[in-house]
Protein backbone atom coordinates (compact mmCIF):
# COMPACT_ATOMS: atom_id res chain seq x y z
CA UNK A 1 0.00 0.00 0.00
CA UNK A 2 1.45 3.34 -1.10
CA UNK A 3 0.22 6.69 0.25
CA UNK A 4 0.88 10.22 -0.99
CA UNK A 5 -0.56 13.64 -0.22
CA UNK A 6 -2.79 15.29 -2.79
CA UNK A 7 -2.61 18.91 -4.01
CA UNK A 8 -5.02 19.69 -1.16
CA UNK A 9 -3.05 19.45 2.11
CA UNK A 10 -4.39 16.92 4.64
CA UNK A 11 -5.87 14.77 1.85
CA UNK A 12 -4.19 11.58 0.60
CA UNK A 13 -4.55 8.93 -2.07
CA UNK A 14 -3.66 5.34 -1.24
CA UNK A 15 -2.67 2.94 -4.01
CA UNK A 16 -3.87 -0.47 -2.91
CA UNK A 17 -2.36 -3.83 -3.83
CA UNK A 18 -4.84 -6.47 -5.02
CA UNK A 19 -3.88 -10.13 -4.67
CA UNK A 20 -5.58 -12.53 -7.06
CA UNK A 21 -5.67 -16.19 -7.98
CA UNK A 22 -8.11 -18.64 -9.55
CA UNK A 23 -10.56 -18.03 -6.69
CA UNK A 24 -10.77 -14.28 -7.27
CA UNK A 25 -9.14 -11.26 -5.62
CA UNK A 26 -8.33 -9.97 -2.15
CA UNK A 27 -7.50 -6.35 -1.28
CA UNK A 28 -6.59 -4.68 2.01
CA UNK A 29 -8.58 -1.51 1.43
CA UNK A 30 -7.93 0.12 4.81
CA UNK A 31 -4.88 0.04 7.05
CA UNK A 32 -5.05 2.17 10.19
CA UNK A 33 -1.27 2.07 10.69
CA UNK A 34 -0.46 3.34 7.19
CA UNK A 35 -2.93 6.21 7.49
CA UNK A 36 -1.82 7.18 11.01
CA UNK A 37 1.83 7.25 9.96
CA UNK A 38 1.01 9.79 7.22
CA UNK A 39 -1.40 11.98 9.19
CA UNK A 40 0.03 11.74 12.68
CA UNK A 41 -3.27 10.46 14.10
CA UNK A 42 -5.70 7.64 13.52
CA UNK A 43 -9.14 7.73 11.97
CA UNK A 44 -11.80 7.57 14.67
CA UNK A 45 -14.47 5.37 13.15
CA UNK A 46 -17.99 6.55 13.98
CA UNK A 47 -19.98 5.43 10.97
CA UNK A 48 -19.59 3.48 7.71
CA UNK A 49 -21.59 4.54 4.63
CA UNK A 50 -22.26 2.81 1.34
CA UNK A 51 -23.84 4.32 -1.78
CA UNK A 52 -24.71 2.81 -5.14
CA UNK A 53 -24.98 5.31 -7.98
CA UNK A 54 -26.12 5.34 -11.59
CA UNK A 55 -23.78 6.82 -14.19
CA UNK A 56 -23.89 10.60 -13.89
CA UNK A 57 -24.97 10.73 -10.25
CA UNK A 58 -22.98 13.57 -8.69
CA UNK A 59 -22.79 13.86 -4.91
CA UNK A 60 -21.26 16.90 -3.20
CA UNK A 61 -19.39 19.11 -2.60
CA UNK A 62 -20.09 18.25 1.07
CA UNK A 63 -18.34 19.29 4.27
CA UNK A 64 -19.07 19.43 8.00
CA UNK A 65 -18.46 22.16 10.55
CA UNK A 66 -15.31 21.90 12.70
CA UNK A 67 -15.17 20.86 15.47
CA UNK A 68 -15.64 18.00 15.20
CA UNK A 69 -15.88 17.93 11.40
CA UNK A 70 -15.99 14.68 9.49
CA UNK A 71 -12.91 12.97 8.08
CA UNK A 72 -13.62 10.45 5.31
CA UNK A 73 -11.87 7.39 3.94
CA UNK A 74 -13.37 6.59 0.53
CA UNK A 75 -13.14 3.36 -1.50
CA UNK A 76 -14.89 2.13 -4.66
CA UNK A 77 -15.24 -1.69 -4.61
CA UNK A 78 -17.34 -1.86 -7.79
CA UNK A 79 -17.78 0.41 -10.79
CA UNK A 80 -15.92 3.67 -11.33
CA UNK A 81 -16.12 7.18 -9.84
CA UNK A 82 -14.16 10.40 -10.09
CA UNK A 83 -13.51 11.46 -6.50
CA UNK A 84 -12.79 15.14 -5.81
CA UNK A 85 -11.41 16.87 -2.71
CA UNK A 86 -11.74 20.66 -2.32
CA UNK A 87 -10.04 22.91 0.22
CA UNK A 88 -12.92 24.94 1.68
CA UNK A 89 -10.98 26.03 4.78
CA UNK A 90 -11.05 29.83 5.03
CA UNK A 91 -7.52 31.10 5.58
CA UNK A 92 -5.84 28.12 3.95
CA UNK A 93 -3.07 28.95 1.43
CA UNK A 94 -4.78 26.45 -0.89
CA UNK A 95 -8.34 27.71 -0.33
CA UNK A 96 -10.44 26.77 -3.37
CA UNK A 97 -7.84 24.30 -4.68
CA UNK A 98 -9.02 20.83 -5.66
CA UNK A 99 -7.57 17.47 -6.61
CA UNK A 100 -9.25 14.49 -8.26
CA UNK A 101 -8.61 10.75 -8.14
CA UNK A 102 -10.16 8.04 -10.28
CA UNK A 103 -11.45 5.28 -8.04
CA UNK A 104 -12.44 1.99 -9.62
CA UNK A 105 -12.53 -1.72 -9.03
CA UNK A 106 -9.83 -2.56 -11.58
CA UNK A 107 -6.95 -0.52 -10.14
CA UNK A 108 -8.03 -0.10 -6.52
CA UNK A 109 -7.30 3.13 -4.68
CA UNK A 110 -8.68 4.92 -1.65
CA UNK A 111 -8.87 8.61 -0.73
CA UNK A 112 -8.59 10.07 2.76
CA UNK A 113 -9.62 13.65 3.54
CA UNK A 114 -9.27 15.29 6.93
CA UNK A 115 -11.93 17.22 8.82
CA UNK A 116 -12.87 20.53 7.20
CA UNK A 117 -12.26 19.54 3.57
CA UNK A 118 -14.95 19.36 0.91
CA UNK A 119 -15.76 16.10 -0.86
CA UNK A 120 -17.64 15.17 -4.02
CA UNK A 121 -17.76 12.38 -6.56
CA UNK A 122 -19.44 11.55 -9.83
CA UNK A 123 -20.30 8.02 -10.91
CA UNK A 124 -18.79 7.09 -14.28
CA UNK A 125 -20.55 3.71 -14.56
CA UNK A 126 -23.94 2.34 -13.62
CA UNK A 127 -24.17 0.70 -10.19
CA UNK A 128 -20.91 2.21 -8.94
CA UNK A 129 -20.47 1.40 -5.25
CA UNK A 130 -18.71 3.79 -2.88
CA UNK A 131 -17.96 2.74 0.67
CA UNK A 132 -16.63 5.30 3.11
CA UNK A 133 -15.59 5.34 6.72
CA UNK A 134 -16.28 8.59 8.59
CA UNK A 135 -15.01 10.01 11.87
CA UNK A 136 -18.34 11.43 13.07
CA UNK A 137 -21.96 10.44 12.61
CA UNK A 138 -24.47 12.20 10.39
CA UNK A 139 -25.50 15.54 11.89
CA UNK A 140 -27.80 17.48 9.52
CA UNK A 141 -27.42 20.79 11.34
CA UNK A 142 -23.63 20.72 10.95
CA UNK A 143 -23.34 19.50 7.35
CA UNK A 144 -23.32 21.84 4.37
CA UNK A 145 -22.40 21.95 0.72
CA UNK A 146 -20.98 24.06 -2.07
CA UNK A 147 -22.43 23.83 -5.57
CA UNK A 148 -20.36 21.32 -7.58
CA UNK A 149 -20.78 23.37 -10.77
CA UNK A 150 -19.46 26.59 -9.21
CA UNK A 151 -17.39 28.13 -12.04
CA UNK A 152 -14.93 29.55 -9.48
CA UNK A 153 -14.07 26.01 -8.40
CA UNK A 154 -13.89 24.74 -12.00
CA UNK A 155 -13.99 21.11 -10.91
CA UNK A 156 -12.83 18.53 -13.49
CA UNK A 157 -16.16 16.92 -14.25
CA UNK A 158 -16.15 14.91 -17.49
CA UNK A 159 -17.85 16.50 -20.50
CA UNK A 160 -19.44 13.26 -21.74
CA UNK A 161 -21.62 12.65 -18.67
CA UNK A 162 -25.18 13.82 -18.04
CA UNK A 163 -25.25 14.80 -14.38
CA UNK A 164 -27.93 14.01 -11.81
CA UNK A 165 -27.83 16.05 -8.58
CA UNK A 166 -29.98 16.00 -5.48
CA UNK A 167 -32.27 18.97 -4.81
CA UNK A 168 -30.03 19.88 -1.86
CA UNK A 169 -26.88 19.95 -3.98
CA UNK A 170 -28.61 21.93 -6.75
CA UNK A 171 -29.59 24.56 -4.16
CA UNK A 172 -26.12 24.76 -2.59
CA UNK A 173 -24.36 28.13 -2.63
CA UNK A 174 -21.19 28.93 -4.53
CA UNK A 175 -17.91 28.88 -2.62
CA UNK A 176 -17.94 32.69 -2.41
CA UNK A 177 -21.54 32.73 -1.14
CA UNK A 178 -20.80 30.04 1.45
CA UNK A 179 -17.87 32.11 2.66
CA UNK A 180 -19.99 35.27 2.87
CA UNK A 181 -22.66 33.37 4.81
CA UNK A 182 -20.10 32.10 7.34
CA UNK A 183 -20.77 28.46 6.48
CA UNK A 184 -17.19 27.38 5.85
CA UNK A 185 -14.72 26.02 8.42
CA UNK A 186 -11.55 28.00 9.02
CA UNK A 187 -8.00 26.73 8.77
CA UNK A 188 -7.53 27.79 12.40
CA UNK A 189 -10.43 25.58 13.54
CA UNK A 190 -9.16 22.65 11.48
CA UNK A 191 -5.55 22.98 12.64
CA UNK A 192 -6.72 23.05 16.25
CA UNK A 193 -8.76 19.90 15.59
CA UNK A 194 -5.80 18.10 13.98
CA UNK A 195 -3.56 19.09 16.90
CA UNK A 196 -6.18 17.76 19.31
CA UNK A 197 -6.28 14.45 17.47
CA UNK A 198 -2.46 14.16 17.44
CA UNK A 199 -2.43 14.73 21.20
Amino acid sequence: MQIRELAVPDAYVLDLVPHGDARGRFTEWYRADVLAEATGFGLTLAQANHSVSARGALRGVHFALVPPGQAKYVYCPAGKVLDVVVDVRVGSPTFGVHDAVLLDSEQPRAVYLAEGLGHAFVSLADASSVTYLVSSGYSPGREFGVHPMDPELDLPWPADVEFELSAKDLAAPSLAQAREQGLLPTLEQCTARYDQLRA
